[in-house]
């Protein structure tokens, strides 16, 4: 993929998913049916800010949104990465860029 075809493919998942009704749609097919039932997805909302690294952000796109939970305000954080191979530590990533989510 070039970085052109990135460049689009953030755009076009950054229009969709920054719709509320496209998201909470989203959010409500590919949650885990126990994340799901805690949430009142008629609360949600989308929070401003991308936890990616410059280098990286060719290659990924990230949305933050809060939500009313029955414990209280939550968050759910999504990454979309354009991968050609597995990632040994993407995990850690993913644990990196929740941090800073957190932190802010």
């Amino acid at each position: 993929m070039t970085k052109s075809s990135l460049s689009q493919h953030d755009s076009l998942f950054k229009k969709f998913l920054g719709d509320i009704a496209v998201a909470r749609d989203f959010l409500e097919v590919h949650l885990p049916p126990h994340l799901r039932e805690r949430c009142d997805f008629s609360t949600l909302a989308m929070e401003s800010g991308s936890f990616i690294e410059d280098d990286l952000r060719t290659q990924c796109s990230d949305m933050l949104y809060s939500v009313q939970t029955n414990s209280g305000k939550g968050y759910i954080y999504t990454v979309v990465e354009h991968q050609s191979r597995p990632e040994k530590l993407m995990a850690f990533r993913l644990l990196r860029y929740s941090v800073a989510a957190m932190q802010r």
